[in-house]
């Protein structure tokens, strides 16, 4: 139901894809021993984060362009997050704006900042998820420059974007996404569009977005960000010793491992490898939150990355499958497909909380 373009999108990685590929398989080297004569109690998957209980231990990442997917889509998940227990982050490039997410979350969804350039940006965007009360923070280092994204080029959407002939032919092959589309609107970067001239076309977006958002988070920037933001502060695409050092330095309460799905960097290792060379480091055990992001696609694979070490887990992609597939019911079918295989999953390992899977790790990376 989505068109090439948007799907094309969503579905790459940079380069040649190969980091992309070693997210979702390095999963098959992490194996688990199951239990079958041992009695368990009642299955848990209630998880708590930064002292939030939530009813599994997952949540919905950020995705820009959102609405170009499918229109509506940050409503329609964060409305379903919101219904299971679950959080859902907004990203400051989705189609959907920090105030009307707060709304229809009802104050759950987390913020994932992509760091200005100008520091009055930063802060009247901190100023807004404070008045709209986001619980979470989560800044983004992985962006200092936009990923070599061949697919992304060829469709049109690398910055700045332009529809072409080809984009506008897919779109009519999908006339129940173009209904929707008129129905809800050209999606735009919601968030961002009080700092934007009035009536920009698509070569002063790019200009605008490669001038807003180009450029290093520097130790300094983090530090800055942490003496202004006193709830929970967390970084997203730290992959090594030294950015962890720095982060338990600077005070920051967690970090998503995560290479952002494979579109940044190709020679890189997969999130989950990531992952597990730094949660068995003993330096940092017991002094910051460790989630992970990236490759996840089952139950199976959710059972695997708690079994490895991570605290809390965050899926992009399959839920912007079920969207696409389903529409507005593809939020919560997706949520209710994870746990049922979360659920499958404990009950052959005879477990009956989260905390438990690292008891039945066989092997790993």
């Amino acid at each position: 139901m989505i068109p090439k373009f948007a799907f094309d999108y969503l579905e790459g990685g940079c380069n040649e894809e190969l980091n992309l590929l070693r997210n979702e398989s390095d999963f098959d080297d992490i194996f688990l021993k199951p239990r079958y004569l041992q009695e368990t109690g009642d299955i848990d998957m209630s998880t708590e984060i930064f002292g939030v209980r939530y009813k599994a231990p997952f949540g919905i990442s950020p995705i820009g362009l959102q609405g170009l997917m499918w229109p509506n889509a940050p409503e329609i998940l964060a409305k379903a997050a919101a219904k299971n227990g679950i959080p859902y982050t907004l990203s400051t490039v989705s189609t959907a704006s920090i105030e009307r997410i707060a709304d229809v979350s009802e104050g759950t969804a987390w913020f994932q900042l992509y760091h200005p350039t100008e520091d009055l940006l930063r802060d009247d965007i901190l100023k807004r998820l404070k008045q709209a009360q986001y619980p979470v923070l989560v800044v983004l280092v992985d962006v200092p420059s936009f990923g070599l994204r061949y697919k992304e080029i060829k469709s049109g959407l690398s910055m700045p974007p332009k529809m072409n002939i080809t984009n506008v032919l897919q779109a009519l092959l999908r006339p129940t996404w173009g209904i929707r589309t008129l129905q809800h609107g050209i999606p735009s970067f919601a968030t961002l569009k009080p700092y934007m001239e009035t009536g920009m076309d698509l070569s002063q977006l790019g200009q605008f977005m490669n001038r807003t958002f180009t450029g290093k988070v520097t130790f300094e920037k983090i530090k800055a960000i942490r003496d202004i933001w006193q709830g929970p502060l967390v970084l997203k695409g730290v992959v090594n010793e030294e950015d962890m050092e720095e982060a338990i330095q600077l005070g920051v309460d967690g970090v998503i491992v995560s290479n952002h799905g494979g579109r940044q960097i190709d020679a890189g290792e997969s999130s989950i490898r990531s992952l597990i060379r730094l949660v068995n480091d003993p330096a940092y055990q017991g002094k910051i939150k460790m989630m992970l992001d990236g490759g996840i696609r089952s139950g199976v694979d959710l059972a695997r990355a708690h079994a490895v070490g991570s605290e809390f887990n965050f899926m992009g992609r399959p839920f912007m499958y079920g969207v696409g597939a389903l529409g507005d019911e593809g939020g919560e079918h997706t949520i209710n497909m994870f746990k049922a295989h979360l659920y499958q999953i404990m009950q052959q390992l005879s477990i009956d909380k989260i905390q438990d899977f690292p008891k039945r790790l066989l092997s790993s990376l």
